[in-house]
């Protein structure tokens, strides 16, 4: 099986030495050619088209940018599966981008098992590679990340992961609120390959790191009018039911 060669357009060359590293052993995937500017990335993927597979874009660069390198793409009928990197969750941006049929976002700073992920989901099936991008799922992923970065729960954690899966899957599936011990703790044991014991422990580990290092202005917006958070930290059901609630309220905002 032939490895899937991917195009990496980002100025920020320690990110592409790290992503040049986590690939170099990897059985699917081969970071195949750099550029660090929107003038060479265009340059590159018009002159070796054949020589790669997907294109990893970052959207702010120097000389030009992603949005230049995708209008560009457009006006000269190159069509590649791309995914956009991202430090902005704005939603007129995610609009501007959508209008070039990316594939997927993901959000700065991301984990690069999550980019591996996005790689091979874009690339499975010829089905996938006709797709437009999913703007609602990719965009809630974005809003989730977004909140619990911002909360400061560090992305390496175990709890992070759980919880941003919980986040997704309550915000998606509301009557598993009333479940979180019976049905979403054995949901995310199961996905991650853990117990749920180690779930509970992982989130509350997450909550409390959180308490200790979020914006504490956010979380008084956020969590302020469901629990007394100059007395406690909310509980891991608090917590996760509380953000998925705060965002199905964002998203309804966005869709009015």
């Amino acid at each position: 099986m032939e490895k899937i060669r991917v195009l990496m357009i980002d100025d920020n060359v320690n990110l592409v030495e790290m992503v040049e590293e986590y690939f170099s052993s990897n059985e699917k995937i081969n970071l195949e050619i750099t550029a660090h500017d929107g003038e060479e990335g265009i340059k590159i993927i018009e002159e070796r088209q054949k020589d790669y597979d997907v294109i990893l874009l970052d959207l702010i660069m120097p000389k030009k940018d992603g949005l230049y390198v995708l209008e560009q793409m457009k006006k000269r009928g190159i069509k590649k599966n791309v995914i956009v990197e991202t430090s902005y969750n704005a939603s007129e941006v995610i609009r501007e981008v959508s209008e070039y049929g990316v594939n997927y976002f993901i959000l700065k700073p991301f984990e690069l098992s999550d980019l591996e992920k996005r790689i091979l989901e874009t690339t499975k099936s010829k089905e996938t590679n006709k797709k437009n991008i999913d703007f609602y799922n990719s965009n809630l992923q974005v809003a989730i990340t977004k909140v619990l970065h911002e909360l400061g729960i560090p992305s390496h954690i175990k709890g992070y992961q759980y919880i941003r899966e919980g986040i997704g899957i309550i915000f998606e599936r509301p009557e598993t609120i009333g479940g979180i011990t019976k049905e979403l703790y054995p949901e995310l044991a199961q996905k991650f390959d853990t117990t749920v014991s180690r779930v509970e422990r992982a989130i509350r580990h997450a909550i409390e790191v959180s308490w200790n290092r979020g914006s504490w202005e956010l979380m008084e917006d956020i969590f302020g009018h469901s629990v007394d958070i100059d007395k406690a930290k909310p509980t891991n059901s608090e917590f996760i039911v509380t953000i998925a609630d705060k965002l199905r309220l964002d998203f309804h905002k966005v869709g009015a």
